[in-house]
């Protein structure tokens, strides 16, 4: 469903994302990890076509980000780490600009007073977005994502700024959307909740990919059965750490 062939990000002299290869399947959740300024949100910005690449290829269910926008983001959906929404708009009016957007108003009442209620927003619904707390914003953030039954998931730090409860309830509709067969790519600082949440992980520094695989995977190549994730990834990105890739 996602194929990321190649790519490559540069401003000016600094190389953002350099020869970024990997792929996500129906039905996977695959966590992008690295340290501030490893190219994460560049790859994912990338990724949903808000940043042309300089180099290299995404592919959305077999469609060029670059040459085939309008069919590629059909089936996208991306949550930044910062809420971009439209302050003058109502919480349910902001639901129905998105399926406009997405033409799928087919989807919309359907969806809509599950998704307000799931994160917590039926009380909100009638409410400008100028008046909603980040906590707020983030979750009417995840539910526009959500509502034109996206196939193709990108998060960007989707934890940040929300309660237990509502974290909760966004991992377990990550986990719905992977059994109903989406792929999702997910950047996290979290290590604990990629370890649970992902099948596989990418760990980039600097715009390189150093490492990929299962959390098994990774133990067993840099480090022993019983190590912790976060000492694996602090033993990954070490400055002195040469690249390294699993296959």
């Amino acid at each position: 469903m996602l194929d990321v062939r190649g790519l490559r990000k540069e401003y000016k002299r600094h190389l953002a994302v350099n020869d970024l290869t990997f792929n996500v399947q129906p039905g996977e959740i695959i966590g992008l990890l690295g340290p501030n300024g490893a190219g994460k949100t560049t790859a994912l910005r990338c990724i949903a076509g808000i940043l042309r690449p300089t180099g290299g290829e995404v592919f959305i269910n077999g469609f060029d980000v670059v040459q085939d926008q309008a069919r590629a983001k059909a089936n996208l959906a991306f949550v930044p780490e910062v809420p971009a929404l439209y302050e003058l708009l109502t919480v349910e009016e902001h639901l129905k600009f998105i399926a406009m957007c997405f033409k799928r108003m087919d989807l919309f009442e359907s969806q809509k007073e599950t998704l307000l209620s799931r994160y917590r927003l039926s009380d909100k619904r009638n409410e400008l977005v100028a008046t909603l707390s980040k906590g707020m914003r983030q979750k009417l953030s995840v539910a526009c994502a959500l509502i034109h039954d996206a196939n193709v998931l990108l998060f960007d730090e989707p934890l940040i700024g929300i309660d237990p409860e509502g974290a909760r309830e966004l991992k377990d509709e990550i986990t719905r959307a992977r059994d109903a067969g989406a792929a999702i790519l997910i950047s996290t600082h979290l290590l604990d909740t990629a370890e649970k949440l992902c099948d596989r992980l990418l760990i980039v520094q600097r715009g390189i990919l150093r490492a990929q695989g299962t959390v098994a995977e990774l133990r067993e190549q840099f480090g022993t059965a019983d190590q912790s994730l976060e000492d694996i990834f602090l033993s990954i990105t070490a400055e002195d750490s040469p690249p390294v890739l699993s296959a």
